[in-house]
């Protein structure tokens, strides 16, 4: 199969049109070579400065010069690190914050990255470095949803070996990132590794895909066991513990390690063994604060509640706290808070949710001045009506 057929299958289903990351690099002036070809227009394409390297101009330059000769619309995106927290990880998440911002402005429906065979085979090396499990061997998603955009990943089945030859056979020069080569990188140690050894990308990937196949099938075992074993009361996810502890352990992980960042609003799920001790912790009737929740145990359930401390004196952006928000009509004066122990002591029934103290404690809650207003989740007050920013993971139909 063609480079181009290859191409043109990888992007079906993908929702038009089509925006393109185009850093001046190999793989992704690749994508766009193969993404004027194919016809898949009208396209527009962005290249993110994040003003790191005196480089920057000139591959940005580059990428601009190639959209002028293929008709394509070409932005650049300036980004810059502040200087907080880690730079590579800084600079990837203001990277496809740039390019969710730009890809809305521009009304697109899918936005491309130029990931390729290889970069499957060296992430595939990196995580079993580290210890991962089935779900970060598993091949990379060539298509998934994210901040309300389709994103599609449409390279994976080419090596950087044969793009680069098909660029030579377009005439088209392409820029060489000098931190590609420091081996002071994860990511150039395992590509060298797979240089020295000799082992094939292709066949890396293939395995790559076959976890992603396995993976695929354990994620529908963990959605059906959800059902089973678990509910949303407020913000609360309540499980029962018997059938939380009867579960595969491999289930039980997926479902905690979802629930537990989720209710948290953490990027990255608990370490596995921090998880599993803490799961152990709540089954044995004992309760643990763990990545901004609190599993607490209560009458055989295990309830994954918000970190009371986590959201104390956190205060209401708009309409926008804790990444959810109320629903309702009422004075405009409100303010959304936590509920707390002075809240929770003016819901004078609270006991009826059948849900204990420190489960309570950060619900969502209206408040005037130093006035509870409404608690929805206690029906509490005038009507209100939760609405989570991002629904929790398996329990969100």
């Amino acid at each position: 199969m063609t480079l181009i057929a290859r191409f043109e299958t990888a992007l079906e289903g993908a929702t038009r049109p089509l925006g393109l990351a185009v850093s001046g690099g190999s793989d992704s002036l690749a994508l766009l070579h193969l993404a004027a070809e194919a016809g898949v227009g009208p396209l527009f394409c962005a290249t993110v400065n994040h003003g790191l390297r005196p480089e920057a101009a000139a591959e940005c330059a580059l990428v601009a010069d190639a959209c002028s000769k293929l008709d394509v619309v070409h932005e650049i995106l300036d980004w810059r690190w502040s200087g907080a927290g880690n730079l590579q990880a800084e600079a990837r998440a203001g990277r496809y914050g740039a390019l969710t911002d730009w890809a809305k402005r521009r009304g697109l429906g899918t936005v491309l990255v130029g990931h390729t065979q290889d970069d499957v085979a060296e992430t595939f090396l990196m995580r079993i470095a580290r210890g991962s499990g089935l779900k970060g061997l598993a091949q990379m998603q060539g298509q998934w949803q994210a901040e309300g955009l389709g994103w599609a990943r449409p390279l994976l089945s080419m090596s950087r070996a044969e793009l680069r030859d098909y660029l030579r056979a377009a005439g088209q020069s392409w820029a060489e990132d000098a931190s590609n080569a420091d081996p002071s990188y994860d990511r150039v140690k395992m590509r060298q590794v797979l240089a020295d050894v000799g082992l094939p990308t292709a066949r890396i990937a293939e395995t790559a895909a076959r976890l992603a196949q396995a993976d695929a099938a354990l994620e529908a075992m963990t959605a059906n066991a959800a059902e089973q074993v678990a509910k949303l009361q407020g913000r609360n996810i309540v499980i029962d513990g018997a059938a939380l502890a009867a579960l595969p352990e491999e289930i039980t992980q997926r479902l905690m390690s979802a629930w537990t960042a989720w209710q948290g609003r953490s990027v990255y799920p608990p370490r596995r063994g921090a998880l599993a001790s803490a799961v152990a912790h709540a089954l044995a009737g004992k309760q643990t604060t763990l990545n901004g929740c609190v599993l607490v145990a209560h009458k055989g359930r295990v309830i994954v509640a918000r970190e009371a401390a986590a959201v104390t004196g956190l205060k209401s952006v708009g309409d926008s706290w804790d990444e959810l928000t109320l629903l309702g009509h009422g004075p405009k004066d409100l303010e959304i808070r936590a509920l707390g122990a002075e809240g929770l002591a003016a819901v004078k029934d609270w006991r009826a949710q059948g849900l204990p103290r420190e489960a309570l404690l950060a619900t969502p809650s209206l408040w005037q001045g130093a006035r509870l207003f409404a608690a929805p989740s206690l029906a509490f007050g005038d009507a209100f009506k939760l609405n989570f920013k991002v629904p929790p993971p398996y329990l969100g139909k």
